[in-house]
């Protein structure tokens, strides 16, 4: 039971907590509850050995963290150990892969209909008045505006959902690395920002085609992803300047992602985070 405990104790230390801690060390991967996240979800994934030699591996699929766990250092285990324990590691990550394609895939079934029900939406949405842009290419339901993530291919993969207040959620499960809301068709150039109003606001301010790639984790694979559809074209990348939090994340990521893809950055100048 101390390797039990010890592995909890990583859960809870990497921020994933188990709501209500029950194992079953039985080698195969187990989704569980996030303390915190809300009732239902089973955003949180594990695979646990109790054997002489403990090991597990363990993350989200919320967040994408990934992780492996080892009662001993691994500095202490013989040689055919280390060969043991990088066996199990890889097949943890097989069982994360497989189980992460169901997911999606379960998501992006829970996507269509949920668009399919939604209406188109209007430019009097509260959220759409406060940021002065308009609805280009998204839905409404329940009060919310319904943004589309799609593949590079077209394909539907998840939802994001912005309240009036400006409160932001995604589908549970689904796909986000990669995927994109597309304002415009490419013609002179294609810019890639963050957020919807963002992305709307550069769209009606410069007529270039924008894809939302929704965070500053996405710009990257977005970037990387259309790059390789349009080898050619002219590509920005603009920046969230955050300037008020540590590391200035939006606009390191905006950089790398440039870089990346030989795109040229634009970066906001306001005096303060410039976060839409």
């Amino acid at each position: 039971m101390i390797a039990a405990e010890a592995f909890l104790a990583a859960l809870a230390d990497a921020g994933l907590a188990m709501y209500k801690p029950a194992l079953d060390p039985d080698g195969n991967l187990h989704r569980f509850r996030v303390d915190g996240d809300k009732a239902g979800s089973q955003n949180g994934w594990y695979v646990l050995h109790l054997d002489a030699k403990p090991f597990g591996a363990f993350g989200s699929w919320k967040t994408g963290q990934s992780q492996t766990w080892t009662a001993d250092k691994p500095e202490s285990l013989t040689p055919a150990e280390r060969q043991a324990l990088q066996a199990r590691m890889a097949a943890a990550r097989a069982a994360r892969d497989a189980e992460q394609v169901a997911i999606h895939a379960e998501a992006a079934k829970r996507a269509a209909r949920l668009w399919e029900r939604a209406v188109p939406a209007s430019n009097d949405h509260p959220y759409l008045i406060k940021k002065q842009v308009g609805a280009f290419g998204i839905r409404a339901m329940r009060n919310q505006i319904v943004i589309p993530l799609r593949t590079a291919g077209g394909e539907l993969a998840s939802l994001q959902f912005i309240g009036a207040d400006g409160r932001k959620t995604f589908l549970t499960g689904g796909r986000k690395r990669g995927c994109y809301h597309a304002i415009g068709r490419p013609q002179a150039a294609l810019c890639i920002c963050e957020g919807y109003a963002t992305g709307a606001t550069i769209y009606q301010s410069t007529g270039y085609a924008t894809a939302i790639a929704f965070d500053a984790g996405n710009l990257l694979p977005v970037a990387k992803a259309l790059r390789a559809k349009f080898p050619t074209i002219c590509m920005v990348i603009a920046a969230d300047n955050d300037t008020e939090t540590d590391g200035n994340p939006g606009l390191t990521a905006a950089t790398a992602a440039a870089r990346a893809v030989g795109a040229a950055l634009a970066v906001p100048q306001f005096g303060k985070a410039a976060d839409v």
